[in-house]
């Protein structure tokens, strides 16, 4: 029996979320619904001039968010990112360390720069919008990967926020193909529409020759397949990933399982931060996968958890969140 369920690889990012108008995001001339790369001038800037509600702060990046969100519901994850040494670094060290992960962070000496940085500005419609400066995790590189762990693992999950940089790209690359060369399965999400609008021959690469489950919403199927709709995307997903999941907002989620499709209802809420939600999504049904349920189960968990994060502001589950996503569990 290996030692961890989950070893994520992505980019280490400490969230700071404000609430914001669309008329601000406007003004601004930011652009609605995506994750855009900007410089540290810029997000300094749009950090003075928002006026909005801030939230805490919180250690993120989208596969740090998912294996925190399978660790909540008792999952073993390891987590490979690159922080620097200054004050958000150890912020995001230590913060991780209280999610019950673990990293590669504490047996490898820091570098000087600046920790990565999101901003994630929340309209009232609940749609966030994230201007990300990477500062040191764009250097992600094969070096921060632990083979030994990696080795120790039962499955590799891979953002695809990594495909932004050369060396993350190539780091997520060769830790793919050292988990499959070593017969640990491979798990990827598309992340962000932003990336395969703009990345998608560094996502194709990093897919490669395929993955064992893939994770993706429906903007990002119909971009990364060229097909004009979401059951011709799914047929043409069937080529790259053995098995996968949809997610399709307010109309829940399709899933293949390898032999059939499988449809999962959405619950309705009042949403009030969608930030995160498809990252929990991701993690609650790794959880499921993990510990042997069907995929119908485990996107039933998926859909439910990730239904009552958008309830809350911040990628993480209030502990009363988290008593109900339990409750749930055991009564499924």
């Amino acid at each position: 029996m290996k030692k961890y369920h989950i070893y994520g690889i992505g980019n280490a990012l400490v969230d700071i979320e404000i609430e914001v108008t669309d008329q601000e995001l406007k003004d601004l001339n930011i652009e609605k619904g995506l994750m855009t790369l900007v410089d540290e001038e810029r997000q300094n800037h749009l950090l003075e001039v928002l006026p909005g509600t801030h939230h805490n702060r919180a250690c993120g990046g989208s596969a740090a968010n998912t294996v925190i969100g399978a660790a909540k519901l008792g999952a073993n994850c390891y987590y490979s990112c690159k922080i620097a040494n200054d004050e958000m670094g150890e912020f995001y060290t230590q913060d991780l360390e209280n999610e019950g992960v673990t990293s590669n962070l504490s047996n490898q000496p820091l570098e000087s720069g600046h920790t990565g940085r999101c901003l994630v500005m929340v309209t009232p419609d609940a749609d966030r919008t994230m201007n990300t400066h990477l500062g040191i995790t764009g250097d992600l590189c094969y070096s921060e990967v632990s083979e030994s762990a990696l080795l120790d693992s039962e499955w590799l999950y891979i953002e695809g926020y990594l495909v932004s940089t050369d060396p993350a790209r190539a780091a997520a690359t060769q830790a793919k193909k050292f988990a499959e060369d070593n017969g640990i399965k491979t798990a990827m999400s598309f992340s962000d529409p932003s990336m395969v609008k703009f990345f998608k021959d560094g996502l194709v690469t990093m897919v490669g020759e395929g993955v064992d489950l893939l994770f993706c919403n429906e903007e990002e199927a119909l971009l990364y397949t060229d097909q004009p709709d979401i059951q011709r995307a799914f047929d043409s997903l069937k080529k790259i990933a053995k098995q996968f999941a949809v997610t399709l907002g307010p109309n829940g989620a399709l899933l293949w399982d390898g032999e059939q499709q499988i449809e999962i209802a959405a619950h309705e809420v009042e949403a009030v931060d969608t930030n995160g939600a498809g990252d929990l999504f991701a993690g609650a049904f790794m959880y499921g996968v993990t510990h042997g349920f069907s995929f119908d189960k485990a996107g039933r968990l998926a859909s439910f958890a990730s239904a009552r994060l958008v309830k809350e502001f911040g990628p993480r589950l209030s502990a009363e969140g988290l008593d109900l996503v339990n409750n749930f569990l055991q009564e499924l």
